[in-house]
């Protein structure tokens, strides 16, 4: 057992972090890098924990376990469920990486998903990463090295990770959550390496059938009306499972709220209550926004693996083993026949760029979606 059992296919990151937690190529800053799944703040969290230890990650000392569990009191982890992270929470962390550490080792503070830092905040952090207290150090974690300011990245040691096979996916799930070879195989293939899409479709029979339900989408897709129909389900199948997700928390948090305020106990609302009602009520819309493109990009991720299905079969004739959706292989041969690998690659590029103008020109899901599905139409039969 030590710390980095949790990373599935990550031989080379691990090796460095390992040399890196025993004082072999350490650095102040460090940015890792990876496809969605592939365990990017996992890695940051357990390269933690083993600075930490007296034994480099061993993973059973109270230093290993606190940091795991989120209770250290010298690591740090800033993450967001809105659509950015904000100049506040940054200089928050700004001060609190200018303490000495409680301990006797670091001070870590980690960034999840720095690639959401806004402009303000990625100026206020870059002052502290460029001039560091003595025993501070930063991780910060994005998709891409571009993703994150030259000026901050080139001040920072780089770890990427690599997507995961499907055989460490599957002999990972078959070792952690217990579940038949058979269905941790499929899992594996669907999630396309992303590790906790693979954990929820292993364990969660649901799961399985919203992902089903999506990539049966496009046999469907034979006229306009089925093209719009298809849209408007897909968002509102997402709005319903973004809306679940979020709904208790929700309640939670304005009852702890109304606690804080005391206006459930004295029966009236201070002054301030108002104020911080309206702030609560503007983050959780934020939060359920990002919840819904959070689920339909999934969708259309899963959607992309359809069309490098088809166009697979289509250029190499590979058997059904070689499909991410080898459980539908008699629907994809049949696809096949009626579509060609050009139209597939203009049906995936239709796909992203619905993508892009969800989450980077903010167009309402609801229109991206009808726009996108109208593209991936199939030819009519004469």
């Amino acid at each position: 057992m030590s710390v980095w059992d949790t990373l599935v296919g990550q031989r080379p990151a691990i090796r460095a972090l390992d040399e890196a937690a025993r004082g072999q190529g350490m650095s102040h800053a460090f940015l890792f890098t990876g496809p969605p799944g592939s365990g990017r703040s996992n890695a940051a969290v357990a390269f933690a924990a083993a600075l930490q230890c007296e034994q480099a990650g061993c993973g059973t000392c109270h230093a290993c376990r606190t940091v795991l569990a989120g209770s250290h009191a010298d690591v740090s982890v800033i993450r967001t469920e809105k659509l950015s992270i904000g100049v506040d929470e940054v200089r928050e962390l700004v001060r609190r990486s200018a303490l000495a550490p409680v301990g006797r080792r670091w001070q870590v503070l980690i960034v999840e998903d720095a690639d959401r830092l806004t402009e303000q905040a990625c100026n206020a952090l870059l002052k502290s990463i460029e001039e560091p207290s003595e025993r501070t150090l930063w991780m910060l974690c994005a998709p891409t090295v571009e993703d994150v300011l030259p000026t901050i990245r080139s001040r920072c040691r780089l770890v990427t990770l690599a997507t995961p096979s499907a055989a460490d996916v599957a002999d990972f799930l078959v070792a952690t959550q217990g579940v038949p070879e058979t269905l941790a195989a499929h899992a594996a293939r669907a999630s396309q390496g992303h590790i906790g899409r693979a954990r929820a479709l292993a364990v969660d029979e649901a799961t399985r059938n919203r992902r089903r339900a999506i990539v049966s989408l496009p046999m469907r897709l034979t006229s306009l009306g089925a093209c719009l129909g298809a849209a408007t389900n897909m968002h509102d199948v997402a709005k319903e499972e973004a809306e679940a997700i979020t709904s208790e928390l929700d309640v939670k948090e304005k009852a702890d709220l109304d606690a804080s305020f005391g206006v459930v106990e004295r029966g009236r609302r201070p002054r301030e209550y108002s104020p911080a009602l309206a702030a609560l009520e503007r983050g959780q819309k934020t939060r359920a926004k990002r919840r819904v493109l959070d689920v339909v990009d999934r969708g259309l991720m899963d959607l992309v693996s359809v069309y490098r299905d088809l166009i697979l079969l289509a250029t190499t004739g590979q058997a059904a083993a070689g499909l991410v959706n080898a459980d539908m292989a008699d629907d994809l041969e049949r696809l096949a026949q009626v579509t060609t690998p050009e139209s597939n690659l203009a049906r995936i590029d239709a796909i992203f760029a619905a993508r892009e103008q969800m989450l980077e020109f903010n167009v309402p899901p609801q229109l991206a979606l009808e726009s996108m599905m109208v593209a991936l139409q199939l030819p009519q039969r004469p």
